[in-house]
């Protein structure tokens, strides 16, 4: 079965932007009774997040209402490399031709010759904030997080809201969570460990 995750990430915010952003965001999770201000162990990864509050129904669809979430949400306000957590990236597609390169064979085999400068590229953007890669297709420099990940797979980014073992969140509470961080283009992920 395993534990599974939906991440909202900011794709905008800078390094000092993010932890005020996140702030206005907890506010509101918490006033709604979405999540409860307290930080206890309830999520994966971080030490302590935020257990689900009386009203978690708010952010999810009424036809989910009733399989409670067991465990809480993690903010993320330091650059992170969100990912969708088990298997990996099928493939990326570059911004500026289009192409799209697949990174796995049909038998699910890692085509290392092609993952490597990203793998590269992510290592560097994890220490550095700011990473190239040279598309395989048509050579250009493009900044890493402008590529478009098969299945949303990989975000980069300085803020991120993961749920942990919640039901499906709604349309309209993430418009909501947008809103609430100035309209900033989201990024939304979904993973399993």
């Amino acid at each position: 079965m395993g534990d599974h995750f939906q991440t909202i990430v900011d794709l905008e915010a800078g390094p000092q932007q993010a932890p005020r952003l996140a702030e206005r965001v907890l506010e509101w999770l918490v006033a709604e009774g979405i999540v409860l201000a307290e930080r206890t162990d309830c999520v994966l990864g971080p030490p302590l997040g935020h257990p689900p509050g009386p009203n978690w129904q708010r952010a999810v669809g009424p036809d989910d209402a009733d399989g409670d979430p067991w465990d809480g949400l993690a903010v993320y306000t330091e650059r992170t490399v969100f990912h969708g957590g088990q298997g990996g990236p099928e493939a990326v597609t570059c911004p500026r031709c289009g192409t799209t390169t697949r990174l796995i064979t049909d038998q699910w085999e890692l085509i290392d010759a092609a993952w490597a400068p990203f793998r590269e590229a992510i290592s560097a953007w994890h220490k550095a904030g700011e990473a190239m890669v040279d598309c395989p297709a048509c050579a250009e420099a493009v900044p890493l997080p402008d590529f478009t990940w098969a299945d949303d797979y990989f975000a980069f980014a300085h803020l991120g809201f993961e749920f942990w073992n919640w039901p499906e969140l709604t349309p309209e509470f993430r418009t909501r969570i947008s809103e609430l961080l100035d309209g900033h283009r989201l990024a939304d992920l979904w993973g399993k460990l």
